[in-house]
């Protein structure tokens, strides 16, 4: 079988062919592409995978705009951080997605549907409607208005635009608040990208979520990355654009 991973997180590409390896020894990967421009220069170059995984939100846009530009002759199993109820398109029209992080058994289960086909008729790319109607469910998604606090015997909710970035230590989620202040709040970043407006908040790194309003300046840092000047670090702290994520962030700035 040959398989093609399209994904941005370098991480998440490494734990999907790892993964995949386990369960198909004899598999070939064709190619893992981190970007839209560069899949559909392959693609049209002539390449032909039996299977492909794509990651929906990469650096330079939606993956769904691949196949507005390039003919992709296999069905696609996307991965994603988008919560099952954006995802009901994808359900109801039969095509298999992954949220991340990824689970071995839900693998396994997107794995077994494909493989159930084949003996059948191959099941080709979804359709450009199917996409735009999955894309109008995700773009109308209500992101979280507030986080619930606890301190000592005291709850409280704090409005997210109180809230200046969330940043992960010691195996907990922080939030950094305008002034100044912190707290835990029960999420992981992950959990994370499926509850903020991606148009507010934007994942620079593996560590750190941050808000547009937080952002004082940003610098360029060694290694083609950016360093941010956010409000109320800890001492010694420093908060860099991953390179991979350096012009989505720029654009996410301009507010492309």
């Amino acid at each position: 079988m040959r398989i093609l991973i399209v994904e941005d997180e370098p991480l998440a590409a490494d734990r999907l062919a790892t993964m995949l390896r386990q369960r198909l020894p004899d598999f070939d990967l064709v190619g893992t592409f981190d970007s839209i421009e560069e899949t559909v220069e392959e693609l049209n170059k002539g390449l032909m995978p039996d299977l492909a995984f794509f990651d929906i939100q990469l650096a330079d846009g939606l993956s769904f705009s691949i196949f507005e530009q390039a003919k992709l002759p296999c069905p696609v199993i996307f991965t994603t951080a988008f919560d099952q109820y954006a995802l009901q398109a994808f359900e109801v029209n039969s095509i298999d997605y992954l949220l991340k992080p990824i689970a071995g058994e839900k693998l396994d289960r997107a794995l077994g549907k494909f493989q159930e086909r084949l003996p059948e008729k191959p099941t080709g790319p979804p359709s450009l409607d199917i996409l735009q109607q999955a894309l109008a469910m995700i773009q109308g998604k209500q992101y979280k208005e507030r986080f619930v606090i606890k301190s000592g015997a005291t709850i409280q909710a704090i409005p997210i635009e109180e809230i200046h970035y969330f940043w992960s230590e010691n195996k907990m989620t922080w939030i950094r608040l305008r002034d100044g202040r912190k707290h835990v709040v029960e999420y992981n970043l992950e959990q994370l990208e499926s509850l903020l407006d991606p148009k507010a908040y934007f994942r620079v790194n593996r560590k750190y979520y941050v808000g547009l309003p937080a952002i004082n300046k940003a610098t360029v840092y060694s290694n083609s990355r950016l360093k941010l000047h956010l409000p109320h670090l800890e001492t010694g702290e420093e908060v860099v654009v991953s390179r991979e994520k350096v012009q989505a962030f720029k654009a996410w700035l301009r507010g492309d």
